[in-house]
């Protein structure tokens, strides 16, 4: 339908052009809201700071803060002395197999990305990324700093496809610039992941098998989650990344303005003239 009739066939008072203006940019709010919002990529898993595939054991006084939880497994351990904030501890049950399920569609969603570099054999340490793709053939390790730069944009994504194992060193960190944010920054891995002691990490770590956080290691804004194997704890922080809403296309500030200063005064003004002719074409036919 043009805009012509839509203006014209909406109301059958008075359509001004005011009115009219009003009508459509009505209906492109209602449309950009809904294209703006998208789900989690990680569905249910998202609210996991931890999730393992076998059991989750803790070692010292971790603090995690968001769901725990195993599945197909039923034995989590270690709680206390480890402590469970924002969120609820799952051994067993439909909650974790369901997040279970999530995190495996997240994982071969990563998993079949293009990428846009390939960085096997690199270290990460030491390299300032900007988003992307970023492939591994096999193993990768991070000794030292990585900088994620956003260039900006908060909704910029980080995903790393990891062929075999993601190994980092001791004090290893992982640091966000220019709008980068954790919710963004996802770590597919073939197999297992190890964090060194200490390591200051950032996104959530998807691993086919196994995951272990060597102690004083922590992952801000991401999660732990094993598909298979174990997720084993020694006096660590773990924070779930705080994005209910998934990522967010915001509008391009530029089309907004095409379409308050252009599109639509046009089409409301042709719309107004058109229903004017209507209405006096009887009588100028008569005179």
């Amino acid at each position: 339908m043009s805009n012509v009739g839509l203006c014209s066939r909406t109301t059958r008072v008075v359509m001004t052009p005011g009115r009219c203006i009003v009508f459509l940019l009505t209906v492109f709010v209602g449309f950009q809201a809904q294209a703006s919002a998208q789900t989690s990529l990680l569905g249910s898993a998202e609210s996991f700071a931890v999730l393992g595939g076998s059991t989750v054991t803790n070692t010292g006084p971790s603090a995690i803060q968001g769901d725990v939880g195993v599945s197909p497994g039923t034995a989590i351990t270690g709680f206390p002395p480890g402590t469970v904030t924002m969120g609820s501890i799952y051994a067993g049950g439909a909650v974790p197999a369901q997040a279970q399920l999530d995190a495996t569609a997240a994982y071969n969603k990563f998993a079949s990305l293009a990428p846009n570099s390939n960085l096997t054999g690199q270290n990460l340490g030491g390299l300032t990324l900007t988003p992307g793709v970023y492939h591994f053939d096999s193993s990768a390790q991070l000794t030292g700093g990585l900088t994620l730069n956003a260039l900006g944009n908060p909704n910029a994504m980080f995903v790393f496809q990891i062929g075999s194992t993601l190994t980092t060193a001791s004090a290893s960190s992982v640091h966000l610039i220019n709008g980068a944010d954790g919710c963004n920054v996802y770590w597919q891995v073939g197999s297992s992941a190890t964090l060194g002691t200490t390591t200051a990490f950032t996104g959530s770590i998807l691993a086919d098998a196994s995951i272990t956080l060597d102690t004083g290691s922590s992952i801000t804004d991401g999660s732990a989650l094993a598909q298979t194997g174990a997720v084993t704890l020694d006096d660590n922080f773990i924070s779930s990344p705080d994005c209910p809403g998934g990522a967010e296309v915001v509008p391009e500030s530029a089309s907004l303005a095409l379409f308050l200063g252009g599109a639509i005064p046009f089409a409301c003004l042709a719309a107004w003239r058109q229903l004017r002719r209507r209405r006096i074409a009887p009588t100028e036919t008569a005179a």
